[in-house]
């Protein structure tokens, strides 16, 4: 049996961890919004009919796993579906401006809202991929255009370029001039986001040449 040099150990490790690592932190991001998820039904029901609802011997409502999970996912679904018709748009569209109006509240509300409609509501904003040049004209920052007209703010021939920071929820909003900025039309936002998120390390080519069907 060969012996392990420590340098050799240390080596193997680092590599369990390159590929373990991704798995395990998927899996647990997955698990734990799942069970986020599925105690909403059991927590609900227990706060409106406390009687209805029995506590485990930890003092947390029973629950059926998975159907909390299912419930909240059709309650979705079915309130999508009902959006498009005509009465309950306008009660939506009502209820959304009464939450707009409201102190303090409108804060979040409209915040989650814009925040949520920039991702996957008809206002995306982080589907246009740009570099912008901030401290050097030598040096870029990889970023998505989210306004293109800033004049409210007194600026105009000026646009809002949101940068992402690397491995952080969080980023920087620019408002720069549109001569400071390059489009990036050889890639896709997705393909930008995760370049940005891991500090440069994905390979845009890579997934460019997974998405034209060609052989790296």
């Amino acid at each position: 049996m060969k012996s392990f040099r420590p340098g050799r150990l240390l080596y193997f490790f680092f590599q369990g961890m390159v590929i373990l690592a991704p798995i395990v932190i998927t899996v647990w991001a997955v698990v734990s919004l799942f069970n986020l998820i599925d105690d909403i039904l059991p927590n609900l029901l227990h706060v409106l009919v406390p009687d209805l609802v029995k506590l485990n011997p930890q003092g947390y409502p029973e629950k059926i796993p998975g159907l909390g999970f299912l419930v909240v996912v059709v309650i979705v679904l079915l309130v999508g579906y009902i959006s498009s018709s005509f009465i309950v748009s306008k009660l939506v569209e009502l209820f959304d401006a009464v939450l707009e109006k409201t102190p303090g509240v409108k804060i979040i509300y409209t915040t989650v809202k814009d925040f949520l409609e920039a991702f996957a509501g008809n206002k995306k904003k982080f589907n246009k991929p740009v570099l912008v040049s901030i401290e050097s004209p030598d040096v870029w920052r990889l970023g998505f255009i989210t306004q293109t007209d800033v004049a409210e703010f007194g600026l105009k021939e000026h646009v809002a370029v949101y940068v992402p920071h690397s491995y952080a929820f969080s980023g920087i909003t620019y408002l720069v001039k549109q001569d400071r900025i390059k489009n990036v039309d050889a890639v896709s936002s997705a393909d930008a986001m995760k370049f940005i998120v891991s500090g440069g390390v994905t390979d845009v080519s890579e997934h460019e040449g997974k998405h034209d069907g060609r052989k790296m």
